[in-house]
């Protein structure tokens, strides 16, 4: 007889993944759970809880399929309702209003009798795969460098293969298929007839900000600027650890003209900037799928993924669309809105 798999089997699979770094109960909503944390940029009305287990639903609720995701949206919730996944486990945390097309979670779940579960902090650190996808060997890890948490940090060796910055870039082209989104992008801009869009794989690719293909790549500091890695933090990091020849930073950008860049450019460092948060899925993603999957064999197992592009706007949508979206603008929403004299 198949056995019928609940909410509660999918939780003590992630408790074996993280080594139980999962919300057990009420007590560890009060400081038991340093994985429970609150990031706020101080915006009343716009700080987040980090409730990694269960958000939404029942732990004796039945499962046959569960959704592997990045980021919560509405898409993914109507994917979910038109593919019967009814488990959908989030890695980035969710809130209320924002990541279910502004409206409650409970209402828009319970009417497709979907659970939630989010992840995030308690699975940063559980291995090395970052690293290995950018060509280094890290020999240090820090989760919450600086006492920021979230503040992921990696110092590593090259890998054998990986000697140039150069070697970086194209390891991460081959590895992630970014010539794969370049057809997919070029097809589409052909469909639509659109020459000025972009994908944002195929857009935001690995790039050397210091130095040259050739140069060498030398002890890696590897970093994601939107953690809260600061400039302070780089001259900290490079006091630890003056053989480093190389920062790589991942997830998020150095842009050029940035404070972090200037730091890196007065200590003499290479930049490489590698994937973007649009492939951590992959980065991620396939790690936490593929190890529910051997430890639930059972369940069916899927990865959600979005793509996105930008399209200039009178260039978005079928020439019916275009005009719909003409008269409601200028029939209804322009009047309305109409500076005073206008």
């Amino acid at each position: 007889m198949e056995r019928c798999r609940i909410v509660r089997d999918v939780l003590d699979a992630l408790q074996v993944i993280t080594g139980g770094r999962l919300v057990r109960g009420a007590e560890d909503l009060s400081g038991n759970n340093h994985f429970v944390v609150t990031k706020t940029s101080d915006i009343p009305g716009k700080a987040v809880t980090e409730l990694p287990g269960l958000v939404w639903g029942s732990p004796d609720r039945p499962v046959r399929r569960v959704a592997v995701l990045m980021t919560l949206t509405e898409n993914a919730i109507e994917l979910a309702a038109a593919t019967n996944a009814d488990c959908l486990v989030a890695h980035h945390p969710v809130a209320d209003g924002a990541n279910a097309g502004g409206v409650t979670i409970r209402n828009y779940f319970d009417l497709y009798g979907l659970s939630l579960i989010e992840v995030h902090e308690v699975f940063h650190g559980l291995h090395p795969g970052i690293p290995w996808l950018h060509g280094h060997r890290p020999f240090r890890t820090e989760i919450a460098y600086g006492g920021v948490p979230g503040n992921v940090l990696f110092v590593g060796d090259p890998l054998p293969e990986v000697r140039t910055l150069g070697d970086v870039v194209q390891r991460l082209d081959h590895l992630m298929g970014v010539n794969l989104y370049c057809e997919l992008a070029d097809y589409e801009r052909t469909l639509r007839h659109c020459d000025d869009m972009g994908d944002v794989c195929s857009c935001a690719k690995g790039q050397i900000l210091l130095g040259t293909p050739e140069t060498s790549l030398g002890k890696v500091l590897h970093i994601f600027p939107h953690t809260g890695f600061s400039p302070e933090h780089l001259q900290k990091a490079r006091e630890e650890h003056p053989e480093v020849n190389t920062v790589i930073a991942s997830i998020s950008r150095i842009l050029p003209g940035s404070p972090l860049l200037a730091v890196a450019r007065e200590l003499g460092l290479n930049v490489v900037c590698g994937n973007t948060h649009a492939m951590e899925i992959y980065e991620n993603g396939l790690p936490l799928a593929v190890a529910l999957q051997d430890l639930l064999p059972d369940l069916d197992i899927r990865i959600f993924r979005e793509r996105t592009t930008s399209i200039p706007v009178f260039g978005f949508g079928s020439e019916e669309m275009r005009r719909y979206g003409e008269r409601m603008a200028r029939e209804h929403l322009e009047r309305r809105n109409a500076a005073p004299g206008r």
